[in-house]
């Protein structure tokens, strides 16, 4: 079995997913922990189920979805996976933490890059990686078929979608992403995007006012 926790991190109100079967193998999504109060939240709960992380992956490099990668990837010893695209956003996050007021951000080396359409089995997770560019030039999603779960950042929300007015976003993009990539999922299929609560694929290609199926 599968288990899944959620933690929003950050003034920007991230979501960070903890992913872990019955084995104990785990896997962390998009880690916002910025402070040494939020480290310390995860950091306790991985340690209090006994979870032996085994990767860090992300949707993509925004300054709210790093954060708290440098602390996870030391901490845990684990390999920080990124698609390739990104690593414009990755490496200008410390000019961004700046913008923000927030802490200097720790530089951090990815040690693998993922491939549009690959698949990552970890214990009894296995996760298809879906390239959905748009709000970000080298943006993922991570879509767990027997769960019926996807992992999406910023590309869908529950009856929204991800900004494009930052730089390197491109709306056609993103719209395409999600009408190709996400609107094709089974409709019963959960998702779990970076800010806010839960949807479906169902509901929002009935619903979302920005991209009708």
């Amino acid at each position: 079995m599968v288990y899944k926790e959620v933690f929003t991190f950050n003034p920007f109100q991230e979501n960070t997913y903890l992913l872990w079967d019955d084995e104990g193998n785990g896997i962390i999504f998009d880690p916002g922990c910025h402070n040494y109060e939020e480290r310390k939240i995860i950091t306790e709960f991985i340690e209090s189920k006994r979870i032996q992380l085994k990767y860090c992956l992300n949707t993509h490099a925004h300054i709210d979805h790093v954060m708290g990668v440098h602390y996870i990837k030391e901490h845990f010893k684990v390999p920080f996976a990124l698609h390739p695209k990104d690593l414009p956003l990755l490496n200008d996050a410390a000019n961004r933490a700046a913008v923000y007021g927030f802490p200097a951000f720790q530089a951090v080396e990815v040690d693998r890059f993922l491939v549009d359409n690959e698949v990552i089995e970890i214990g009894e997770m296995k996760l298809k990686v879906l390239f959905v560019p748009g709000h970000a030039p080298g943006h993922v999603a991570f879509y767990l078929e027997e769960q019926g779960w996807l992992i999406d950042g910023d590309v869908l929300f529950r009856r929204s979608i991800g900004r494009t007015d930052f730089p390197l976003c491109n709306h056609a993009d993103l719209v395409n992403s999600i009408q190709n990539e996400l609107y094709v999922l089974p409709e019963e299929t959960e998702v779990f995007p970076g800010h806010g609560g839960s949807t479906t694929i169902g509901i929002e290609k009935i619903q979302n006012p920005f991209v009708r199926a």
